[in-house]
């Protein structure tokens, strides 16, 4: 989809969710040919003319103003991450057709990324690119994703192994939520990277092979995903409950470090304890960095 239709679906379901009740409008006694909010409420909420609100619906936001998008964001109840993802629309509209960001190198990563996740040993540490591959971790964070290792796919990507491989649904107790995150990341990445080919090719291939992946990327919901919490079922320890922390690394564009760490005295604190040793014992980390190594060498003489 281009640029104007992705943001005329984007706009559409968040006016569509929105009723004139929680947005403060009396929706009166007429019958509605709408469910949500109609185009001159939100222009109405946001301060703007009916038919300059009209024109950003439509999906055009070439030249459209910070306050413009800002207001909108408000009259339709955006969430930061929704707001964040508007904002990333429109300055892909502002760039035009023939501009395209550079492509990011798949070996992206400073040697000295690799040493920092190796010093982390409380807890399990991986980095991750725009397309939700794991290009790097420490021993207990491939330990963790053991299970998307069990396959030959490399490099191992959360959202194949999420939609794609059976196991999945063992490993995320709550599989359902684990999708719906995956898939809203996923989009707010989209709109960050427009131009990003391979992750452009992933959303193509997952939309083709998975019902449950198409349906969702259809829904047009973002998520900002930097703290939380995650369950696991582990196929060696049993249940994990880790607190996770993201950040990106700015000194490589286009990565992020997500640490896994366990509330101490916890029953999963044991299970990272158990993890860590069972770890020792299997060639998983092994496999995964010839893996990765591997990756490395091709991208490089893509590059050449």
């Amino acid at each position: 989809m281009d640029n104007r239709g992705e943001v005329r679906a984007f706009i559409s379901s968040r006016r569509g969710r929105l009723t004139p009740e929680q947005a403060g409008i009396d929706p009166g006694t007429t019958r509605r040919r709408v469910t949500g909010l109609r185009r001159d409420e939100v222009a109405r909420l946001a301060g703007v003319s009916v038919e300059y609100y009209t024109r950003v619906d439509r999906g055009n936001l070439t030249g459209v103003s910070e306050n413009v998008l800002d207001a909108v964001a408000r009259a339709l109840q955006l969430t930061q991450a929704e707001h964040d993802h508007l904002r990333d629309l429109a300055r892909t509209a502002n760039l035009g057709a023939k501009v395209r960001s550079p492509k990011p190198r798949a070996s992206g990563l400073r040697p000295t990324a690799q040493h920092l996740l190796d010093s982390i040993t409380g807890g399990a540490a991986i980095i991750g690119n725009t397309r939700m591959d794991i290009v790097a971790a420490n021993e207990l964070g491939f330990a963790l994703y053991s299970e998307m290792y069990r396959g030959t796919a490399r490099p191992a990507n959360h959202s194949r192994f999420i939609f794609l491989d059976p196991r999945a649904r063992d490993f995320y107790p709550d599989w359902e939520r684990a999708a719906n995150v995956n898939v809203e990341i996923l989009r707010r990445e989209a709109g960050r990277s427009p131009f990003d080919r391979q992750l452009t090719d992933l959303v193509g291939e997952l939309s083709v092979r998975s019902d449950e992946f198409r349906i969702r990327w259809a829904a047009h919901d973002v998520r900002r995903h930097y703290s939380g919490a995650k369950h696991f079922r582990h196929s060696a320890v049993g249940a994990l409950e880790l607190v996770y922390h993201a950040m990106d690394l700015e000194d490589d564009p286009g990565h992020t470090m997500t640490v896994y760490t366990a509330v101490p005295g916890s029953s999963s604190e044991e299970g990272l304890r158990l993890l860590s040793s069972w770890a020792a014992t299997e060639n998983i980390a092994v496999i995964a960095r010839e893996g990765a190594a591997r990756n490395i060498a091709r991208a490089d003489r893509a590059d050449a």
